[in-house]
């Protein structure tokens, strides 16, 4: 077998797009009599700053002898690759093994990449360690995603689908022609194998891109027959190509369990807190909340804490935190940019469901008034009094369990809901 990895071909400006391209590449291989078993399209860390929006990594799995599935790849990178962008600098890496055969070192290299930030140096080294053929444009950073592609099949275990359907290429660049009723029909009728193809409260057809480039529309779920099955319900301008992808999409693989006091920028954390601070709505509708530490200190006797925001594109998820009150005990998801965790989904552990507010008069049934520092509470008119507040039920608009971001929102490599295999109850989005 002959694993094909490649990387950052496409261009936030210009389009492209690297599944594109592997697409093209595994129809290359075909044409000359080889076998292609699987294209592997693996997200890599999404807190990368010099990704493009999925910061996605291709893997085609192979019987071409690699010294000619080399060259047919390389030459489509070669005509393919949008290098006139500066910020593209596509990547090739072809292994001599089978896909499950990856040597540890490159496997733990995909983990890496999908978890961590890594150098050319990082991804040069095991090339020439392992003699495999690599090839390169610009300053080589694409060879890091590419060798990553080539050991994600032996490290990662959790893997979803998706049907890429893609666009006459005189078409691109110009608006898509989907039929929204049919792709909202059809997303029903899949569902819940099938998942994030809509947003239904924000009435958005998710599958369909808005960019430049040459994918018309992308169904993701669990199951292929299903998957393939909603693709022919959507009424849209002709289809020139399709292709079926494993992948790591959906599955939350890009977290790890972490403590406040260590989380680091460029990383994606699952953690456990409890609110410290009431949720804050800034300018532009995001909501910021504090949490702290639950158990620990930093050694002068305070929690540690961290700023966690639900940012205005997450729409209604926005609701949920600002429902949040202070003592609540919280895990959070999502990535930490400039010391802030961009919330993913998150749990609620444990409700606050009791407050202490002024008392009530008795007589009367209005609320007291201060009777001075220290002196407890009285009501002027009926001359009671109250040393302290009373303790009161709370109302909440939160129940145990998680929450999500809405499809329009969810990143590609974090779990739905729907997939289940959480440790709590679910309130799913649809």
């Amino acid at each position: 077998m002959t694993v094909v990895g490649l990387d950052d071909t496409d261009s936030r400006e210009r389009g492209m797009c690297t599944t594109y391209v592997a697409g093209t590449i595994a129809d290359r291989l075909e044409r000359t009599g080889a076998s292609v078993s699987r294209l592997v399209l693996v997200r890599l860390n999404p807190a990368v700053e010099y990704k493009t929006r999925g910061n996605a990594a291709l893997a085609i799995h192979t019987d071409c002898e690699p010294e000619s599935a080399f060259a047919i790849a390389r030459d489509r990178l070669e005509a393919l690759a949008e290098t006139a962008d500066e910020r593209t600098h596509p990547g090739l890496v072809v292994a001599d093994h089978d896909p499950d055969e990856a040597p540890g070192d490159v496997s733990r290299f995909a983990r890496r990449a999908i978890g961590t930030h890594l150098e050319r140096a990082d991804a040069t080294a095991l090339i020439d360690r392992h003699d495999y053929r690599s090839w390169h444009a610009g300053n080589g950073r694409g060879r890091i995603g590419a060798l990553a592609a080539v050991g994600a099949w032996r490290e990662l275990e959790d893997w979803t689908y998706e049907h890429i359907s893609y666009r006459d290429p005189e078409r691109w660049g110009t608006p898509r022609e989907v039929d929204a009723d049919s792709v909202f029909a059809a997303a029903d009728r899949g569902y819940p194998a099938v998942w994030d193809t809509v947003d239904r409260e924000e009435d958005e057809t998710v599958c369909v891109p808005h960019t430049p480039g040459p994918i018309l529309y992308g169904i993701r779920g669990d199951d292929p027959d299903p998957i393939r099955r909603v693709a022919e319900g959507i009424e849209s301008e002709p289809v020139a190509s399709s292709r079926l992808f494993v992948t790591n999409q959906g599955t939350d693989v890009h977290l790890r369990e972490g403590s406040l006091e260590s989380v680091r920028d460029g990383r994606a954390y699952r953690l456990d807190g409890r609110v410290a601070s009431e949720p804050e709505t800034r300018r532009g509708g995001h909501v910021f909340v504090t949490v702290e530490s639950v158990d620990d200190t930093d050694g002068n006797g305070e929690s540690p804490t961290l700023e966690c925001a639900a940012f205005e594109p997450t729409k209604r998820f926005r609701d949920r935190v600002r429902a949040l009150r202070v003592g609540d005990r919280l895990t959070v998801c999502g990535e930490v940019s400039r010391g802030t965790l961009k919330l993913e989904k998150f749990a609620v552990r444990e409700l606050v469901d009791r407050e202490r507010v002024t008392p009530t008069c008795p007589d009367c049934g209005r609320r007291m008034e201060s009777a001075g520092r220290d002196q407890g509470y009285r009501c002027r008119d009926c001359k009671t009094s109250a040393a302290e507040k009373e303790t009161v039920p709370l109302e909440r608009d939160l129940e145990r369990g998680w929450y999500e971001v809405p499809p329009c929102a969810r990143r590609h490599v974090a779990k739905p809901l729907v997939r289940g295999g959480f440790d709590a109850p679910t309130h799913l989005e649809r």
